[in-house]
Order: structure tokens, then C-alpha cells, then sequence
């Protein structure tokens, strides 16, 4: 049996439905003398998809992992799959970006810092100057790139082009306020996750928990989705709810609801990171912790 320190590997299926998928990939990985640590899967009866996501990990003199997914292949093929094979050892790179609301951007940098997301940070990114200080304290470059309706293409043709030049894996919009054009959503197709108020689009436009209060709503939260060309309404990853009532003030609500979000968007972004969450059409399987 393996040490609990043993380096670990992730593999990831999303394929038709049928049978023998998941007796054809143990027996695969146990003919590589590979101990899987974690196997869960999800058959769809309505689409007729099969996701899944296995751990296993690393044993002295296994395969170099190319090799193992050379190796896999023949599988893939048969099965018509699309899967993926991630090293665990290696931290995804998220590029963040920001405006003028801080709770989500300090959430995830403590959790960086203290190490309980596993990830590298190479840049923020903000339309306002804001953040500077707190962002460079923290070792982490900011980059200011202000942003008006003439200058929107150049902005972010400037972000896309350091995605590319940083190797950037996700980018968090963690309350950026600004909504991305068509050509961005593609490039940046399920690998953008945002956060907003789960009130859209019920109480959408300025502020949102102002006109919830005045509605009398019984509960508020927070949803974190993929971003895509249809306004916050991506395929989503997390959610959550706090129950409130008649004696909370408009400000109460801000102040939960920042709470929320911040916990929601974390969340979100590390069942991506750690490869938890596999595309199904418009929605997402994603495997908890």
C-alpha cells in the first residue's frame, strides 16, 4: 500500500454510456500496478453520458506519464472518451482579476498563502489601482489596466495575451465588473469561473440586495459558474444559501452576501483545480470533496 505522502495523479472520463467502463479503466491501471486511492463515477440516464475521476498514485519505476497515456489510448479510443491524466504535483496557474470589491480577492489570497489552495498566482489583473498594496504584499505581481468602451478591445486583448505569455490555466473573476466581450468568453471557454449574487436574474442592475430587502426575500446567496457569452448564466459549479428575515437591514445582506460569495467562489475554484468538475452540455457533474 502506498505512503500517504505518495505523489498522486488524477484521471478524468466523460464518455458515452455503456458497460465495462469502469472494470475496463481499474483493470487498466491495475495492469500498470497502479493503486487507486479514489474512483467515482456518474452515469446521466438523460444525456447517456458516463463521467468519472479516479486517483491513483505514483509507484517506483511506473511509466513515464506520457508513456501512460500512450498507453491509455487504445482505451480512449474504444470507449469514445475524453479524458485527461493530471500530475497532482503540479499547482494550476490561475490569473485573477478584480475591480473595486475586495472580499473575494482577499479570500483567495489568504487561502493561497496558508497553502489550502493549491495553486500559483502569477499576476492580478484590475481595472482600478486599488489593490496594489495588498496584491505585491502577498509577492504577486498587479497589473492596473484600466478599462472605457474605446479601450475595451486593446484591455483585453492585453489580458488574453498574458493568459497565453503566463501559461494561465483559470482565470477567477473575483468581483470583476465588467462584462467580457464574445471574442474573450470563447478564448477563455471553461477556463473562467465568476461569482455573483444568486438574486440574478431576479433582482438584477444596481444594487441587487437593496431591491432584494425591499422584496422581503427569506434567503440570499451566491453562485460561481463558467463564464460564457450568455451573462451570468454559465454552466454552474457552487452555490449557497443564508437564511435572513424581516430584521435584516439592507447592509446585513451586503455583508452576508460578501461572506457568501467569498466561501462559494473558493469553492468553485478548487473543485476546478483539482479537476472535480467535468463539463455535461449546459451544466456541469462535479465530484465533491
Amino acid at each position: 500500500m502506498p505512503t500517504i505522502a505518495a505523489k498522486h495523479f488524477v484521471l478524468t472520463i466523460t464518455c458515452p454510456d455503456t458497460i465495462g467502463i469502469v472494470a475496463a479503466v481499474s483493470g487498466f491501471l491495475s495492469g500498470q500496478d497502479l493503486f487507486i486511492t479514489k474512483s467515482e463515477h456518474f452515469g446521466d440516464s438523460i444525456g447517456g453520458r458516463f463521467f468519472m475521476r479516479t486517483v491513483f498514485v505514483e509507484r517506483p519505476g511506473m511509466p513515464a506519464l506520457d508513456d501512460l497515456r500512450a498507453a491509455f489510448e487504445p482505451l480512449a479510443e474504444r470507449f469514445q472518451m475524453d479524458w485527461a491524466i493530471h500530475d497532482g504535483s503540479v499547482k494550476p496557474r490561475l490569473l485573477i482579476l478584480v475591480s473595486k470589491f475586495d472580499h473575494c480577492l482577499n479570500d483567495l489570497l489568504y487561502r493561497y498563502r496558508n497553502g489550502a489552495l493549491p495553486v500559483e498566482i502569477p499576476a492580478v489583473v484590475s481595472n482600478h489601482p486599488d489593490f496594489q498594496r495588498v496584491v505585491e504584499w502577498h509577492g504577486i505581481p498587479y497589473h492596473h489596466l484600466p478599462v472605457t468602451r474605446e479601450t475595451k478591445a486593446s484591455q483585453e486583448a492585453a489580458i488574453l495575451e498574458m493568459v497565453d505569455r503566463l501559461n494561465i490555466d483559470l482565470v477567477v473573476l473575483a468581483r470583476y465588473m465588467q462584462v467580457l466581450s464574445p471574442e474573450l468568453c470563447a478564448a477563455l471557454s471553461w477556463r473562467c469561473i465568476n461569482i455573483h449574487h444568486s438574486f440574478l436574474p431576479s433582482f438584477k442592475g444596481a444594487k441587487p440586495y437593496h431591491q432584494a430587502h425591499a422584496r422581503g426575500v427569506k434567503l440570499i446567496g451566491a453562485t460561481a459558474h463558467y463564464v460564457t457569452t450568455d451573462l451570468d448564466e454559465g454552466p454552474i459549479i457552487e452555490q449557497a444559501v443564508e437564511r435572513v428575515d424581516h430584521a435584516h437591514t439592507p447592509d446585513d445582506l451586503v455583508a452576508l452576501g460578501r461572506d457568501i460569495e467569498s466561501v462559494v467562489l473558493a469553492r468553485a475554484v478548487q473543485d476546478h483545480v483539482e479537476h472535480r468538475v467535468l463539463p455535461n452540455g449546459t451544466r456541469t457533474v462535479v465530484f465533491r470533496r
